[in-house]
């Protein structure tokens, strides 16, 4: 009898950790899926405001940047104006207060529609690339950090070795990272740039991967629970960590790979 009741009971154990691996593997496809979709999101708002902001007619064209590139007025508000600084800054204030209080005390679709609203803020923010660099190298650059990632996030979701020490000492490097690039608006050191680059490519590797394990280690955490809402709005939580995280080694990646214009 007694070894009918642990080998049921080692049955029912097992059962129920195939389960968890079966929603676990449903959920990081749709942390992915959904990261996917904010990547093709920037990447389409960038390209097609960048169009609208240059012009080939001198006619339609309201200033001209160094490397050539006319402007429209559209253009000009964007890149020249004082408007650039909120274009810069909004996305950051939206991380730093927003997303927190969006996870709060909205449904798992309005946590979905505001980080698809972010997605499209930072394609905004970031559509000056299209504009300094060519074509080429920002492709190239972006196969580079795709190929990166995804190496690193199969080591945070496959190693045994807790990375959560490792989180917190590269979220305080991000701190870092930011006041010196605030200085480095300033300075405008070539140097100090490059120092930046190089640290914010090593920084955001090693997030990938804390990111990941994270996102495993609490989903785990919560299955037995139940809460589909909360894994739903914990799955769009885990995108947005990992969009952030591809997003910075791309642009620091091209700041050394990118052949400009």
């Amino acid at each position: 009898m007694a070894e009918y009741n642990t080998i049921r009971t080692t049955g029912v154990a097992g059962a129920r950790a195939a389960q968890i691996d079966e929603g676990l593997r449903a959920h990081m496809n749709k942390v992915y899926g959904t990261m996917s979709v904010g990547m093709l999101i920037t990447a389409l708002a960038a390209w097609a405001i960048a169009g609208l902001a240059t012009t080939t007619d001198p006619a339609n064209a309201t200033a001209q940047l160094a490397n050539g590139t006319m402007l429209t007025a559209l253009g000009s508000a964007i890149y020249l104006s004082p408007l650039r600084w909120v274009i810069m800054l909004a996305p950051l204030a939206f991380i730093f207060f927003g997303w927190g209080a969006l996870m709060r005390r909205a449904n798992a679709a309005g946590v979905q529609l505001g980080f698809f609203a972010f997605a499209s803020a930072i394609g905004l923010s970031m559509s000056s690339i299209f504009i300094v660099f060519t074509s080429f190298s920002i492709v190239q650059t972006f196969l580079v950090t795709a190929i990166a990632f995804g190496g690193l996030s199969l080591y945070g979701y496959t190693t045994k070795k807790d990375l959560s020490a490792m989180g917190t000492f590269l979220m305080m490097g991000v701190i870092g990272l930011l006041v010196a690039m605030v200085i480095n608006i300033f300075l405008q050191s070539p140097a100090m740039m490059f120092a930046i680059s190089f640290i914010g490519i090593l920084i955001f590797a090693g997030l990938t991967a804390f990111h990941t394990q994270e996102i495993k280690n609490t989903y785990v955490a919560h299955a037995a629970h139940g809460d589909k809402e909360w894994l739903d709005k914990a799955a769009y939580d885990g995108a947005l960590s990992l969009y952030i995280s591809f997003l910075n080694m791309f642009q620091f990646l091209l700041m050394f790979m990118g052949q400009q214009e």
